[in-house]
């Protein structure tokens, strides 16, 4: 059917209204709406979100399909009401080409779930030594507005410094995996008082801090936009905030996992709390739900990085770091930031769709929920409450911090330019 009638959904959050969807646009938004033939999905009590936008996904393809592909990764962020993600770089070959970035943008294209935008490698093969094809991979089918080495910093400064300079000429961003290298040598776990405990490698604030302290010196000087990934100490927040009140045009964001878990979970010796950057203590959450709230961290981002079971099943020195995160991000920042009182759904709806789309320049996405706008829109039961099962995930992997944790809330349907990808929380 080509209309479908939401009715009496709290858009943002706000009061019950309908929402008429006529293909692929929202055709009205009211009280008492009726449409003869459209489907009918009854959404009181629930509340309706312009689609989700994640600015850091891992989609593994190519080179490791055994974690996740294009289409499982799709499928999981439209289980958890995405209609965009942003596909990092490292993947093998490193998306650090035309050829690399368009493949990646048609998988997306073929599976059909969310809209995937790639992200281009700034360097070539990560390595930091040499700019990747900046400008081919921006003008290619692709259309390429970020770039990062995620998983790697861009170190050097004078690389950092002309790859702001680049990407000044076409407006995009380097998005930057804030870690000096030397000082996080053999780093297991944030490095503090449990780490000293435990006798694992500390992963020191500074060392996220002295980069971003550098980058928005860079950006300032040259006039560019730098984003921080993954934000997760105290200090960086300050910073950021610093830049801002300068004027400097920086961005941040945020995961899930750093607004909820802290590194006393490392005590278990469960790989599946190792992450990069690691769990911080307590005083570095409060910190980053504080500035969530008020701006200075504009975005959440789930850095989604699916992984096989043989890579966390083992001994925590091996494992690899990170965590599964699309299917459980509004959950999360649901518990974190809107039932503590920190955000309303329509500041939720401002930091997952609205301003990751502004920053990534997802055309069609991030947009009011109004008449004639795009229908990508999300469906969201904010009473629901549920154990975390990785076996019911659509991502091929299943390392989630949040297995047997009762979170709340559960998407119940997604919108792609009209077209359902969820159904009542099934895929379509």
């Amino acid at each position: 059917m080509s209309k479908i009638l939401i009715r009496g959904a709290k858009v943002l959050g706000g009061e019950a209204q309908d929402v008429l969807i006529d293909g692929e646009v929202i055709e009205a938004v009211g009280t008492g709406l009726t449409a003869e033939g459209a489907e009918v999905v009854e959404a009181d009590g629930k509340i309706l979100l312009p689609g989700l936008v994640d600015l850091h996904t891992h989609l593994r393809e190519p080179g490791r399909e055994d974690s996740e592909t294009v289409l499982t990764g799709t499928r999981a962020a439209a289980s958890g009401g995405y209609t965009a993600v942003f596909a990092m770089a490292n993947t093998h070959p490193v998306a650090d080409t035309a050829g690399v970035v368009e493949q990646v943008y048609r998988l997306g294209k073929e599976a059909g779930y969310c809209d995937v935008q790639p992200i281009g490698a700034v360097t070539v093969g990560l390595e930091g030594r040499k700019l990747a094809e900046l400008g081919a991979m921006h003008d290619s089918a692709a259309g390429v507005t970020v770039f990062s080495d995620d998983g790697k910093c861009v170190d050097d400064a004078v690389i950092m410094r002309r790859a702001l300079e680049y990407v000044k000429a076409f407006g995009g961003v380097v998005a930057q995996h804030a870690q000096e290298p030397r000082l996080t040598e053999g780093a297991q776990m944030n490095e503090g008082v449990v780490s000293a405990e435990l006798g694992l490698g500390g992963w020191p604030a500074v060392a996220e801090e002295s980069i971003i302290a550098r980058d928005v010196l860079l950006a300032e000087h040259v006039g560019s936009r730098v984003h921080i990934c993954h934000l997760s100490t105290a200090g960086s927040v300050e910073i950021v905030r610093w830049a801002k009140s300068r004027g400097i045009d920086v961005t941040a964001e945020v995961t899930p996992h750093h607004l909820l878990l802290t590194d006393e979970l490392v005590r278990s010796y469960n790989p599946v709390y190792k992450v990069n950057p690691p769990l911080r203590t307590e005083r570095d959450v409060m910190a980053l739900r504080e500035a969530l709230a008020d701006g200075t961290i504009d975005i959440v981002a789930t850095d989604h990085a699916p992984h096989p079971h043989e890579d966390k099943d083992c001994e925590w020195a091996a494992a690899a770091m990170g965590m599964v995160g699309l299917e459980t991000a509004l959950s999360v920042v649901q518990q974190t930031m809107v039932e503590t009182g920190l955000l309303d759904w329509a500041g939720v709806a401002d930091r997952m769709s609205v301003k990751p789309a502004r920053i990534g320049q997802a055309a069609g996405h991030g947009r009011p929920v109004s008449a004639g706008e795009p229908a990508n829109l999300t469906l969201v039961d904010p009473a629901y409450r549920g154990v975390v099962d990785p076996a019911d995930f659509a991502s091929r992997s299943r390392n989630t911090p949040y297995e047997g944790r009762e979170l709340p809330g559960r998407v119940t349907h997604t919108f792609l330019r009209g077209r359902a990808t969820l159904v009542d929380g099934k895929l379509a």
